[in-house]
Formats: C-alpha cells, sequence, structure tokens
C-alpha cells in the first residue's frame, strides 16, 4: 500500500513545488504572442480573438497578485493559445481584405472611365446640357477616391482602401441617370 502512495505523493510535492511562483516565463511567452499577434494586424482583423488573449494575460496577471499561481499559469497558457489564433485568423482576414479591396478598386476604376467616356459622348451630343458639370464633378470625386484607395493598398491598409471606395459605383451611376423625370400626366378628359 504504501509503494502505490508514495508516486501520488511525489506527484503532488512536484505540482505544490511547480505553482509555488509566478509563472513568469509563459506569461512572457503570452505577451510575446500577443505582441506578434498584433504585428500580424490581429486588433484591426482578429479583433476579438486579440482582445480575449488580452484579458486572458490580464487575468493571469490578477491572478499572480492574488498567489494563485496554478491559476495564473492556466491564464497565461490560454492567452498565448489564443494570441496565436488570433495572429493565424488575421491573416486569414487580412489576405481576404486585400484581395476584397483590389477588386472594389478594379471595379471603381472602371466604373470612372465608364462615365468619362459616357460624359464625353453626353457633351459631343449635347454640349449645353445642365447635368454636364454636375457628372463632371462626381467623376472627379470618384476619381480622388480611387486615389485613396490606390494610397491605402500601397500602405497595406485594406480596410481603408475599401471603406474609400464604398459608394464611389452607385454615386456614379446615379449622376450618369440624371434626375427622374416626373412622370407624364394623362390629359384631362373634358366631362
Amino acid at each position: 500500500m504504501l509503494r502505490a502512495t508514495l508516486p501520488i505523493a511525489v506527484i503532488a510535492i512536484a505540482a505544490t513545488i511547480a505553482c509555488s511562483e509566478p509563472p513568469n516565463k509563459e506569461m512572457h511567452q503570452a505577451q510575446g504572442a500577443i505582441d506578434a499577434a498584433r504585428a500580424a494586424g490581429a486588433d484591426l482583423y482578429a479583433r476579438d480573438e486579440y482582445e480575449a488573449a488580452r484579458a486572458a494575460l490580464a487575468r493571469s496577471e490578477e491572478a499572480v497578485r492574488a498567489r494563485d499561481y496554478r491559476l495564473a499559469l492556466s491564464h497565461a497558457l490560454d492567452s498565448s493559445e489564443r494570441a496565436q489564433d488570433a495572429a493565424r485568423e488575421a491573416a486569414n482576414r487580412k489576405a481576404a481584405a486585400r484581395s476584397q479591396a483590389e477588386r472594389a478598386l478594379l471595379s471603381a476604376d472602371a466604373a470612372v472611365k465608364r462615365a468619362q467616356t459616357r460624359l464625353a459622348a453626353l457633351a459631343k451630343a449635347r454640349p449645353r446640357r445642365q447635368d454636364i458639370p454636375d457628372i463632371d464633378h462626381a467623376i472627379d470625386v470618384a476619381s480622388q477616391r480611387v486615389q485613396e484607395s490606390r494610397a491605402a493598398l500601397a500602405k497595406e491598409d485594406y480596410l481603408a482602401a475599401s471603406k474609400a471606395l464604398e459608394g464611389v459605383e452607385a454615386r456614379l451611376e446615379a449622376v450618369l441617370r440624371g434626375p427622374t423625370p416626373p412622370p407624364r400626366q394623362k390629359p384631362r378628359s373634358r366631362q
């Protein structure tokens, strides 16, 4: 009977000794994983996972202050794992955001070119059209937005690149369609 309890006692003592000091190494590793996740863009592209990692590290620090080193270790390990997940998720979402921004930029650029061609045709057909300045202004604004998007793409700020293009095509189409003419009224019948 003594032989069976000896290994259990040794494990219990080892666990007590292992948890008698703060898990500084694990907490530093968790902070390093959080820093790496931030560098990967997790604060923008995987915000929930990133914040969960930071919160777990904060709980680890609280547990150290309460001298519950076993709980502190658990939270530190959880923080590291969450930070690594956030970094992976950020990489995936960042790639998707880049792809989406590039497609939006190509589409908006094509819309500006179509609008310029249409404006030139309208100007030749009816040079005195009153809505030509409005169309020209809309094209200028859209062109500026396309340039802002290109600049954001160059800085790898894919969210800003997409945001700059929001509504550009719809505004161009609306201006090119012009004001909706009032419905034709039927002549009144005389009674």
